[in-house]
């Protein structure tokens, strides 16, 4: 009886903590997120008095694939897919003339914006603190985030009219730029740097400045799984 209850405890010890083993190599972290962001505006052309206006924003969301490298699971990479919004408020008035985009400034109106709806591809590098049984911890996430940019749209109010613009032909549809994400446990840091161009060819109607803009985006960062 005493060797079936010493075969029986070995069985078990074995058996937890090759389970425990087995979950500790498969553990992963931070694979579904979501974000929101303030937008603002780099590299607007000089003297034109284009300026923003309201608060431009952001939201995005999505799955990152968590892709440790080490033993201990807390470095690695993310290869991701997701949707972002982002919204510029500003007084640059976007419309059509003989299926022409025509670029102004406008004033004295109630709201005016662009928006931009993305397919996004987070590629990361990964540095963080957590164990198996630490659900808390400093996290450090850098790296590309591509999109690709699959509707566009403009909306002026001003004198109770609205006008509307969709597909916006002058948008890049290819964006690009660097992220950083920082934190601790729930609240995390997240800043996009954009490397490219948010419009290609745009200009201003009476004075052909080229419009080339290029944001900043920073926010908050939520990772539920």
């Amino acid at each position: 009886m005493k060797r079936l209850r010493f075969i029986f405890l070995l069985i078990t010890t074995v058996c937890f903590a090759q389970t425990k083993d087995s979950i500790s190599d498969k553990y992963l972290e931070d694979q579904l997120y979501v974000g929101i962001t303030y937008n603002t505006l780099n590299s607007l052309p000089r003297g034109e008095g284009i300026q923003q206006n309201g608060f431009s924003n952001g939201i995005f969301l999505g799955f990152i694939k968590d892709l440790p490298i080490n033993e201990q699971r807390n470095f690695g990479f993310g290869l991701g897919i997701g949707y972002g919004r982002n919204t510029y408020f500003q007084n640059i008035l976007i419309t059509e003339e003989n299926n022409t985009t025509v670029f102004d400034v406008v004033s004295n109106f109630k709201r005016n914006k662009f928006s931009l709806h993305t397919l996004e591809l987070p590629i990361e590098v990964r540095l963080r603190t957590s164990t198996i049984d630490k659900y808390k911890f400093w996290r450090i996430y850098t790296g590309l985030k591509l999109a690709y940019v699959f509707a566009s749209n403009a909306k002026l109010i001003k004198d109770g009219m609205t006008t509307k613009v969709k597909g916006i032909s002058e948008v890049e549809k290819l964006q690009y730029g660097i992220t950083l994400g920082a934190g601790y446990g729930t609240w995390n840091l997240n800043i996009y740097y954009g490397l490219s161009n948010i419009f290609s060819g745009a200009q201003l109607k009476d004075t052909n400045a080229s419009i080339k803009p290029r944001d900043l985006r920073i926010g908050l960062i939520f990772y539920i799984l």
